[in-house]
């Protein structure tokens, strides 16, 4: 996005803080001439007079302001950077300080509100250009409201500054930077699943077709029948079962929207279950979203090519950010009653209490009856050290014991759910996706889905 503003009006001079020291220090120098010189009590407010004429000069040094334009991304992905820039025609003195730029805007686009950064000259006469970074913290769309553009005189006296409403926005997407990750796209280049789709022999129930039986092949792969009619040993070749389901259940209740490294743990699960689901689809498998809190928020269409990725992706935008309890019971028999067949589902949670926790493995072990699930959620780290930490006072004692409880708790609950037969993936928010496609492509050689 481009926003151009020409003809501006003439800035007003505003004195720095530079000038405002120098009028302080000036006080107890009237102070000293009315104790020693009484009639010379002139002299003060002439200096007072003389620095405010000195910086009313400095500021029309400072130079007008011609025009000046910015330059927005209509979109950015959440935790990755974007990048703001503006371009000003000032026609200034050199020598002088570089200008300044703030921009303010949404804060999900940035955690502090506000970008600031100097503009620096071009090489074209009077043209000065820079640009800012932002990262987003949060999905969804983020306004840019306010630009203030401020450069000094040569003596540093007084500025010259423009206030400029905005009418820019960024739609702030799900990270897919581990899908563009060069170790990603060599793998899936390198893998069966590659660029190029072709048949996987010798795994799977599926049958491909018959070819002479040689020696080291799996003598279990001998087709008797076949070898009667042809009077000759024929081995059956199989493909790796195509066409699973794959559904990818997000709560985006109070605990997943807790920050982990500066992102909600909603983000995370997002970023890992897009790259997950970019190795499905190559892989020839159908993938679904699924989100709730307290009440399903959605539920997407099966997509069946990685030409439809972007739905994803715009449908994992949509997920919104619930301060509330999630309702397992309801969101997860909703799920259920939605499926038609095995399905692989992903649930990406967690939980802060016993009573949540005990109602997420009841509504798991229903689905745990028809379906493979795999549980994924993310190390803990703030609990693990406030519990490892060695505790210095009365109040931290009892804080390391509450940690070290709900720590317990914690694996307790993850323990149940292995019991039930639940994959569950427990691994810091960097690592959660490549464990997730490292144990669907297990599950999917083991024939275990279908």
């Amino acid at each position: 996005m481009r926003a151009l503003l020409s003809r501006v009006p003439a800035p007003p001079v505003v004195p720095t803080a530079r000038t405002l020291v120098l009028l302080v220090l000036l006080a107890p120098l009237a102070v000293v001439v009315a104790a020693t010189a009484p009639s010379a009590w002139v002299v003060a407010p002439a200096a007072g007079l003389a620095l405010l004429l000195v910086m009313l000069i400095d500021g029309w040094l400072a130079g007008p302001l011609v025009d000046f334009d910015y330059h927005v991304p209509a979109d950015a992905e959440v935790g990755q950077p974007a990048t703001l820039r503006v371009n000003a025609r000032i026609e200034r003195d050199s020598d002088a300080a570089l200008p300044e730029v703030a921009i303010g805007f949404d804060p999900r686009l940035g955690a502090q509100g506000r970008a600031t950064f100097r503009l620096h000259p071009t090489g074209v006469a009077s043209v000065f250009s820079g640009v800012g970074d932002t990262v987003p913290v949060r999905r969804g769309p983020g306004a840019l409201h306010d630009l203030w553009l401020r450069w000094p005189g040569p003596l540093g006296l007084a500025v010259r500054q423009r206030r400029a409403a905005l009418d820019a926005a960024i739609r702030v997407w799900p990270d897919l930077s581990p899908v563009r990750s060069p170790v990603l796209q060599r793998f899936l280049r390198d893998s069966q699943f590659g660029l190029v789709a072709r048949r996987i022999r010798g795994e799977g129930t599926q049958f491909e077709a018959l070819s002479e039986y040689q020696p080291g092949m799996d003598r279990r792969r001998i087709d008797w029948k076949a070898s009667a009619r042809h009077t000759a040993l024929y081995a059956r070749e199989n493909e790796s079962e195509r066409d699973n389901q794959i559904v990818f259940a997000f709560d985006c209740g109070q605990s997943m929207i807790e920050p982990v490294d500066g992102l909600p743990r909603i983000d995370r699960a997002v970023s890992a279950a897009l790259t997950a689901a970019y190795v499905a689809l190559k892989g020839g498998d159908r993938v679904a979203l699924f989100g709730f809190a307290d009440q399903p928020q959605l539920m997407t269409p099966f997509v069946t090519d990685t030409r439809a990725f972007h739905r994803l992706q715009s449908a994992a935008a949509q997920l919104d950010y619930t301060p509330r309890e999630p309702n397992f019971t309801l969101a997860l028999a909703t799920l259920a009653a939605r499926l038609k067949r095995r399905s692989l589902i992903v649930l990406f949670s967690d939980f802060s209490d016993p009573t949540s926790a005990e109602l997420m493995v009841e509504s798991v072990e229903r689905l745990v009856r028809h379906h493979l699930v795999i549980f994924v959620t993310m190390i803990d780290t703030e609990l693990e050290d406030l519990a490892a930490t060695a505790p210095q006072s009365i109040g931290a004692i009892a804080v390391a014991v509450s940690a070290d409880a709900l720590a317990r708790q914690r694996a307790l609950v993850l323990e149940r759910l292995r019991r039930l037969g639940v994959n569950v993936i427990e691994a810091g928010h960097a690592s959660i996706g490549y464990r997730l496609i490292d144990l669907y492509l297990d599950k999917k050689r083991s024939e275990a889905i279908g």
